[in-house]
């Protein structure tokens, strides 16, 4: 079964090309596209995709709006930012908000098909200026802290490598593992992040 994919994006053409994109690559549907927030949400709820790539600036309610009311209803949806922003403000309001990836628009296609199969797979995809603002705010808080206390030293030390902007590749040839394995410490990491960490990093970034 292909990754059944939603967008929502007021830009005409840049819709219509996120649409042509993912249904002309293997493995990828796009059953559903929206111009307003109000709109995905009248529309969406009935027949859920598996993935929804959502802009930030949208006409009237924001895409950070949008996913949070998603998420309220259908907690399950995976929900990736797709925006020329790399903002922290906005960066951390749309994580604490509930998306589980944050992509620039600049990110080549077929990256951007890597981050779609990722998060359908339990991933959590950013750029890598976006998860260096998410690591430096995470840092921000101190190794002490019982946050990065759950973070095993591999890890950390990984952590480390993905703030210096590192790509999966140079920190598997860094540190001599497979891709594999290091996209799996950073889906943990992630993980760790989200559910006791990165909401709270954020909350104190915002609040600081």
């Amino acid at each position: 079964m292909p990754i059944k994919v939603a967008i929502v994006e007021d830009n005409d053409e840049i819709r219509e090309g996120l649409a042509l994109l993912i249904n002309g690559s293997p493995g990828f549907c796009c059953v559903a596209s929206y111009a307003s927030a109000e709109e995905a949400l009248a529309e969406m709820l009935d027949e859920p995709p598996d993935v929804v790539l959502m802009d930030i600036h949208l006409p009237k309610m924001s895409g950070i709006e949008c996913v949070a009311r998603l998420k309220e209803r259908l907690p399950q949806l995976q929900i990736m930012m797709l925006t020329v922003y790399e903002d922290d403000d906005l960066v951390f309001k749309s994580l604490v908000a509930g998306a589980t990836g944050y992509i620039l628009k600049k990110t080549p296609p077929s990256e951007l098909l890597e981050a779609i199969q990722v998060l359908y797979n339990g991933g959590s995809p950013m750029s890598n200026q976006i998860a260096r603002k998410v690591v430096e705010a995470f840092r921000h808080m101190g190794r002490s802290s019982q946050e990065t206390e759950n973070l095993s030293e591999r890890e950390m030390e990984i952590l480390s490598y993905l703030a210096k902007g590192y790509h999966d590749k140079e920190i598997a040839d860094t540190l001599f593992i497979s891709v594999e394995t290091v996209r799996t410490h950073l889906r943990n990491i992630y993980k760790k992040i989200h559910v006791r960490s990165r909401t709270e990093a954020a909350l104190k970034y915002l609040g600081r």
